[in-house]
């Protein structure tokens, strides 16, 4: 065990940071907020002892800070091992990582979240906005700040909501633990904490955000998948004669150009179908641009 343990709990902190250097973000706050929920809490219950004693005493249970990170570092390894779907070896050819994408189940999550994005950005926009039109509004009011405080608590438990979506999803790693807020200080103090940290102001960007971004996610998808399916169901579709797919001559026909239906069928299917799995590789580059996006305004710097 390491024997220089530190004597405040804020070293204790900074000595976690540092010996977690490196780590995911996401991870890194999820450390933190366990290490000073316990840390304070017991500095609560052992009532009379100092933060030195306090931290000597739990650390053979709890750790010295090298230990913890030790331990994050081999759970985060272990649980990412047990929920990621297994590695497939990479397809030697082009065709077989084209049509390879057909096996990822994170393709088709990161599809649905495209579809779900239009109604949360909905609702976070809304929120946001009336939010702040509403505190705005109570500023002149004795519930001005009680309830502006009220907006910006609701809206760091919306983007642990957002968390978990965009990991579940995404597979993006985000936090699973809010920030920490120390309840030994006063209000000022937490209302000062709320109005200087980045975090906050990052969160209620993203939400307004999550608006143009959902709007434009929800309509490349319907749009896309829409064609595709169109194309693939052509063959189908010709036998009806009044689609807009067949000129009167029998011609298979898209508004500037028209082929017989032996030769326009197979293409459009062709065509169809490699919209189709275009598609899905593009609802993974969308998962992974927006999974940047979610960490880097949803997740503080550094812890």
């Amino acid at each position: 065990m390491n024997t220089h343990l530190p004597t405040t709990i804020d070293a204790y902190l900074e000595a976690l940071r540092a010996a977690l250097a490196g780590a995911d973000p996401a991870l890194l706050q999820d450390a933190l907020y366990d290490a000073e929920e316990f840390l304070r809490s017991e500095l609560a219950e052992q009532s009379g002892k100092s933060e030195a004693e306090v931290i000597a005493a739990v650390a053979g249970s709890y750790g010295a800070p090298d230990e913890v990170a030790a331990i994050y570092r081999d759970t985060e390894y272990k649980v990412r091992r047990a929920i990621e779907p297994p590695k497939r070896e990479p397809r030697a050819s082009v065709l077989g990582r084209f049509f390879g994408v057909a096996a990822d189940p994170r393709a088709y999550a990161a599809v649905f979240y495209m579809l779900l994005s239009m109604a949360t950005g909905i609702f976070y926009f809304t929120f946001v906005v009336t939010g702040l039109s509403l505190s705005a509004g109570f500023a002149v009011l004795i519930i001005g700040i009680p309830f502006f405080l009220l907006f910006l608590g609701l809206t760091r438990v919306l983007s642990l909501v957002e968390g978990r979506i965009v990991e579940t999803m995404l597979g993006t790693r985000m936090p699973r633990r809010p920030l920490y807020s120390d309840r030994s200080v006063g209000w000022m103090e937490r209302i000062k904490e709320m109005f200087t940290d980045g975090r906050t102001w990052s969160t209620i960007l993203y939400q307004l955000l999550m608006l143009p971004l959902g709007i434009f996610y929800f309509t490349v998808a319907v749009t896309g998948f829409s064609v595709a399916l169109s194309f693939i169901a052509a063959p189908v579709l010709y036998l009806f004669r009044g689609t807009r797919w067949v000129h009167m001559d029998g011609d298979i026909g898209l508004e500037f150009w028209s082929l017989p239906p032996e030769l326009g069928l197979p293409l459009l299917f062709i065509a169809g179908v490699v919209l189709l799995f275009s598609m899905l590789h593009l609802a993974r580059g969308i998962a992974s641009v927006h999974g940047g996006i979610a960490k880097s305004l949803l997740v503080r710097s550094g812890g």
